[in-house]
């Protein structure tokens, strides 16, 4: 069955679904999205999600033309259309359609659409044995240039660090930041651990702070886990004891070498196995 998306409150057929070539989330990444999992028919953490949404337009200045209560709804009508109790679903506003030129005046209303799809981001074996990823020579943008907290559709520097991670053939890459400090990878947060504590870049490191980052944190600090939110070099990746990476996408995903090092025992380690386990019984209870 084909795949039905949500365009401006229609359900359409995703081969009918069609934005303008004039639009300026086409023309210039003018536009912002969220994404979101669904678990055992419930959308994980969903007012966590659309308060980001909503937070990223206002920052761009983008006239949201629907409320967070009905673009809860529309997801949930999304998902429903398409017979979906598991899933991932991508929500996108655009500026809408304008004449050429960056001049954002004159846009119609934002387009807003909402794709359901299954997902799943790494194999299944990376999940037991962890992954390799390197770290890449393009950096994350300057947070005093485009602010990281919002999710927008601008992420060319994200997928040039990606290529850096394909041509290396490993499937992700750590950015570092405008300081040289780690920042966060192509498409998730990293985490070490160091004799015992849990540490990850704080949002001054110019980060997305992650919906599954804040997650991993409470269950953390939940566990009586020390946790600090620092800045981190490349030194502190190649001598950490273990390594992990959280996405809404990725859940959490060991990683067991960097630039070509071992990470601890080059196996996932304990704290990320208790993890992931805690993360697993979060979203079986709170969907």
């Amino acid at each position: 069955m084909e795949r039905l998306i949500w365009l401006n409150g229609q359900l359409l057929p995703a081969s009918a679904a069609k934005v303008s070539v004039y639009d300026h989330g086409v023309l210039y990444g003018d536009g912002i999205f969220e994404g979101l999992r669904q678990y055992h028919g419930r959308v994980f953490k969903i007012e966590a999600h659309l308060r980001r949404f909503c937070d990223s337009a206002r920052a761009i200045r983008l006239p949201l033309v629907y409320t967070a209560a009905e673009i809860s709804a529309a997801i949930d009508q999304t998902l429903a259309a398409n017979q979906m109790n598991e899933g991932y679903v991508r929500l996108v506003a655009t500026r809408g359609r304008n004449d050429l030129g960056i001049s954002p005046a004159g846009a119609t209303e934002s387009g807003v659409f909402i794709i359901a799809e299954t997902m799943r981001m790494y194999p299944a074996e990376m999940y037991r044995d962890g992954m390799a990823i390197i770290t890449a020579s393009t950096v994350r943008t300057a947070p005093n240039a485009v602010s990281p907290r919002i999710k927008s559709l601008n992420y060319l520097n994200n997928i040039l660090a990606k290529f850096e991670a394909l041509d290396a053939g490993v499937p992700e890459a750590v950015m570092l930041n405008h300081l040289g400090n780690v920042a966060e990878c192509t498409a998730d947060n990293i985490f070490i651990v160091r004799r015992g504590v849990l540490a990850t870049p704080g949002e001054d490191a110019g980060i997305l702070a992650g919906i599954t980052r804040g997650v991993v944190l409470e269950l953390a600090r939940g566990a009586g886990l020390p946790v600090v939110e620092t800045n981190l070099t490349r030194f502190d990746l190649y001598v950490a004891d273990e390594c992990f990476l959280t996405g809404t996408g990725a859940e959490i995903i060991p990683v067991t070498s960097i630039d070509q090092r071992a990470i601890g025992t080059g196996k996932p380690g304990p704290v990320t196995g208790q993890l992931i386990e805690a993360f697993h019984r979060e979203v079986r209870q709170q969907g």
